[in-house]
């Protein structure tokens, strides 16, 4: 299961959404190069409230572009780095992938998948409804959160579209993702 990079997206001011790249440039232990959410430490608004000395567990956030074609389908129109994510994809489950999964981007990025994001009220202010498109329930009630991945940098380097991606998954049991 691999598959690759379609845009790569960064703002270095609280912004919503982030423009597309022509590369960005990942820091082990930081995030992306220049993107306000980087930092050993959290950055997100909500989570340096609650904490500001938590570790920054969403210091890279990927989404894969089969889900602009499903919220497309009803109605929604979503483009790469509109949701904020710094890093499209195509062709790899993300949402599948187990905690600590390591995906090899490129020639040396090497990310590892902590969780996945846990969407909120700003992806309404954006398009009012999305929020119910990337979030909801499975038939047994469970919530289904389909707004992508958050990562650490393991390895730095830079990522382009057109970059591979190769998952490697954890040994051992599996973890599925939870909210991070």
């Amino acid at each position: 299961m691999s598959g690759f990079v379609t845009a790569v997206s960064s703002n270095g001011e609280y912004s919503f959404t982030k423009p597309n790249r022509d590369s960005i440039t990942l820091l082990a232990g930081l995030g992306v190069e220049g993107d306000v959410h980087a930092g050993v430490t959290v950055k997100h608004r909500s989570r340096v409230a609650q904490d500001p000395t938590q570790p920054n567990l969403r210091q890279v956030h990927l989404i894969h572009e089969e889900l602009f074609a499903e919220v497309g389908e009803r109605g929604f129109a979503v483009a790469p780095g509109q949701l904020g994510e710094n890093i499209t994809t195509r062709g790899i489950d993300l949402l599948a992938l187990p905690a600590g999964t390591l995906l090899r981007i490129g020639d040396t990025a090497v990310l590892e998948v902590t969780g996945l994001r846990n969407p909120c009220a700003q992806i309404d202010a954006f398009q009012p409804g999305l929020l119910k498109q990337v979030v909801g329930r499975d038939e047994a009630g469970n919530v289904v959160r389909k707004a992508g991945i958050m990562s650490i940098v393991r390895e730095g380097g830079v990522v382009r579209p057109g970059d591979t991606i190769e998952p490697r998954l954890p040994e051992g049991p599996h973890r599925p993702l939870t909210r991070v």
